[in-house]
Formats: structure tokens, C-alpha cells, sequence
């Protein structure tokens, strides 16, 4: 048995999907655990690039088993839109697996969505408007629609029109929207439906059984630890658990069961959406940061907001989640910048504070303190071995580890599979 988590230490848009494909590799099977179609994971492999938002990232590897957890918000129209474009760029797709008892995005949800950001004005969270947050309030309010009942035409027909009788009031008293056709939903995932049923099982005893037979399993986490339901900058978050403990909730695998948690560090910090974030940088520096690494969502089109590493929020990560090791990521990034900044530590009214605050008002307020290293100022891109890396770049990376208290098991230097560093070998 061997199972490897990989989660997000900072605000998403870490490159994990680099790291997962990287690791996919020795995987017999990967596994999305939680976040939806409001994730995107972009993987480069041999120049072409992949974006993927609700498939796992190793379907770009023949022979594997893809996981849809059972912790995922499930659009089913994005997913066949997703199989259908691998399926044309010769990628196959049979291995794709769905848990029966994800929850189904449906129109409302995305409409609502849409409606209810737009309702909140200055206020706004900076949803991407895909029906995430509310599908999930669906789910906790008992009154959902899982795929198990999606495949099932009478179930199906039963619940959307109980649910679309609640929702076209809401619809209409509180946002004055016309209602939804019921006709017209039904038809369209009555389809998807026909064209899903094949891959959805039961994953949670697929998963136990894998693990039971000593394959190797590797799950792959959406957004990050700063975006988590509970442990983000709460309301600025997802409607999930990426951290690591999501696994037991998200795929149906006992903690005890899971070996290895590897935390992806970029090497500086972006976010989207609102919030604070200590290390932002609203100046040249920040337009530097952005074009270099060209920070744009992935599913979204929008810039990302830059600055430099924050140590403390990955500290915070490894506390969380576990953390075994840390991937680092776009190191290449800084090639060219004569001064680079590390947040070590933060001051509240000028007195150190040694946690991440939960009320935003205060961790608006915290004065990062930096840690100040002399740019490398040469290309790494083609660096296969770490002690090959610039003196000054490995002065870099250790001082992370050492403020984190987490080893580093893998170094990219670029976007494509080769071009990654293993200081690690027993992650797999």
C-alpha cells in the first residue's frame, strides 16, 4: 500500500498540477478529492499544454485510474466537455471513474451564484460564478442531487422538480430572474447522464480495494490551505477542505491509510479574489512577478495578485496538513530579479505574532518581516540536479525549509515533466 496526498499550501495556483502529473507517473491511480470546476490545473507535457479543471491530472497518462471523489461538486457539463477534448487531442478516457455520491452542479446553482455575487456589491467574495458554493449549501441542507441520483431517471425526474419548484421562487421573489424550464433541464442531463452512467461506481470501496491490493494511489488536491473552508481567510474561500485531512471526508480513505502528504510551495505568492494578503505587492515589483510567471487564472482569465513568499502561511500549511515534504515550484520565475524578499515572520502593533490570525480585520494588519536574498541572476531552467542549482538559489530554498520545518523533496524549474529536480526519493 502506498498513498500520497498533494495539496496547496497558499492561495491555489500553486502548480500542482505539475507536480501531480509528475508523480502520476508511478501512481496506478490519481484522485480529485475535493474543489470543482472552479479549479484549473494546467499541466505542459513535451511543449503542449493541458488545462483541466475537474479531471484528475493524471489522465494524461495511459493505463491510469482517474478518481472523481466522492468530496468533488460534480458539473456534469464540464466534464464531458473536458472527456471530449482529450478524447480529440487522442487521450484516453476510459479509466475515468466518478463516486456515485458526488453532488450534481445543475443551471440554478451557476445562475445563483452569479446573482447572489452580484447582489453583494462591494462586498463580493470573487467567485468564479461556476455553482460551487451553491451546490454545496444544497448538500448540507439535505436537498442535493448526487450522481447516483442523476443515473437514475426516476429519482432524477423526482428530486430536480422538488427542487426546482424551491429554486424558481428564489429565482424570482429574491432576484426577480425569470423561472427555469424543468423540460428543458431534464433533457439536457438526462443526456449527460446516458453519456456518464458507464464510468460512476462506487469509489470509496474502488479506493479501499486498490489500496488493499498495494497499488499506489495518489490524491490530488484543488485550490489550497489558504482557500479552506475552515483554516482560509473565511468568507474570502472555497467551499471545500484542501488540506490534506479533506482525503478522509472527499475519497473515503481513512487517514491512518495515507502515507506521504506533499505540500506544493510556489516560489513567490499570488492569489485572486479578495482578502488580505500580507505580502502583496501593489508596485512594479507585483507587475514583475505577474508577467514573468504570466499569473492568470487558469479558468478565469483574471489577473492574479502577486507578491513575495510568505513563509509563515506555509508554515501554517505544514502544521495543518502534516506535511512531509515540500514541491516548489516556479523557482524559474525569479531567475532575473536582482533582490528577492521572504516573509519570515509577521508584527501585530509592532509585537511578533506566531499564528495566522482568523479575523481578517487583523491579518490586514500584520507588518510582514523580511528576510532579504541576493538574486541568482542566471537561468535554471535547465538544472536536473540540485547541488547544480546557484549557490544563492539553494541559500533560497533552505531558509524556507528551515522557517517551515519541512524538507524539500522536489524542485521545478520550468513546466514541462523534465524539467524537475528529486531530492526526495521515497515519496513513492
Amino acid at each position: 500500500m502506498s498513498a500520497v496526498v498533494v495539496t496547496g499550501t497558499q492561495w491555489g495556483d500553486e502548480g500542482k498540477g505539475k507536480i501531480v502529473d509528475y508523480l502520476a507517473e508511478k501512481a496506478d491511480t490519481v484522485v480529485r478529492y475535493q474543489g470543482g470546476s472552479n479549479a484549473g490545473h494546467t499541466v505542459s507535457v513535451k511543449g503542449e499544454e493541458f488545462k483541466l479543471r475537474l479531471l484528475p491530472s493524471g489522465i494524461l497518462y495511459h493505463g491510469k485510474t482517474n478518481v472523481v471523489g466522492n468530496g468533488v461538486i460534480f458539473d456534469p457539463e464540464v466534464a464531458l466537455e473536458e472527456m471530449n477534448a482529450m478524447q480529440k487531442r487522442g487521450i484516453d478516457t476510459s479509466g475515468i471513474r466518478i463516486s456515485n455520491r458526488a453532488h450534481v452542479v445543475l443551471p440554478y446553482h451557476r445562475i445563483m451564484d452569479g446573482l447572489a455575487e452580484e447582489a453583494r456589491g462591494e462586498g463580493k467574495i470573487g467567485t468564479t460564478k461556476r455553482g460551487i458554493g451553491p451546490c454545496t449549501m444544497d448538500k448540507m441542507n439535505r436537498i442535493g442531487i448526487r450522481v447516483c441520483d442523476l443515473v437514475e431517471p426516476e429519482e432524477f425526474r423526482k428530486r430536480l422538480k422538488e427542487n426546482l419548484a424551491i429554486k424558481n421562487k428564489e429565482l424570482e421573489k429574491i432576484y426577480g430572474h425569470a423561472p427555469l424550464s424543468y423540460e428543458h433541464i431534464l433533457e439536457e442531463y438526462e443526456a449527460y447522464a446516458a453519456l456518464l452512467k458507464p464510468h460512476v461506481c462506487d469509489t470509496i470501496a474502488l479506493l479501499n480495494e486498490e489500496l488493499d491490493a498495494g497499488k499506489k494511489v495518489l490524491f490530488e488536491g484543488a485550490q489550497a490551505t489558504m482557500l479552506d473552508i475552515d483554516y482560509g481567510t473565511y468568507p474570502y474561500v472555497t467551499a471545500s477542505h484542501p488540506v490534506s485531512g479533506g482525503v478522509g471526508v472527499g475519497a473515503g480513505v481513512a487517514p491512518k491509510r495515507i502515507d506521504k502528504v506533499v505540500g506544493v510551495v510556489k516560489a513567490y505568492c499570488t492569489r485572486v479574489g479578495e482578502g488580505p494578503f500580507p505580502t502583496e505587492q501593489l508596485n512594479d515589483i507585483g507587475d514583475k512577478i505577474r508577467e514573468a510567471g504570466h499569473e492568470f487564472g487558469t479558468v478565469t482569465g483574471r489577473p492574479r495578485r502577486t507578491g513575495w513568499l510568505d513563509a509563515c502561511v506555509v508554515r501554517y500549511a505544514g502544521q495543518l496538513s502534516g506535511l512531509d515534504y515540500m514541491a516548489i515550484t516556479r523557482l524559474d520565475i525569479l531567475d532575473g530579479f536582482d533582490e528577492i524578499k521572504m516573509c519570515t515572520g509577521y508584527k501585530l502593533d509592532g509585537k511578533p505574532l506566531n499564528e495566522i490570525p482568523a479575523s481578517l480585520n487583523v491579518l490586514a494588519r500584520v507588518e510582514p518581516v523580511y528576510e532579504t536574498f541576493e538574486g541568482w541572476k542566471e537561468d535554471i531552467s535547465g538544472c536536473r540536479d540540485y547541488a547544480k542549482l546557484p549557490e544563492k538559489a539553494r541559500k533560497y530554498l533552505e531558509r524556507l525549509s528551515a522557517v517551515t520545518g519541512v524538507a524539500i523533496g522536489i524542485v521545478s524549474v520550468g513546466p514541462n515533466r523534465d524539467q524537475t529536480i528529486i531530492c526526495a526519493n521515497d515519496i513513492f
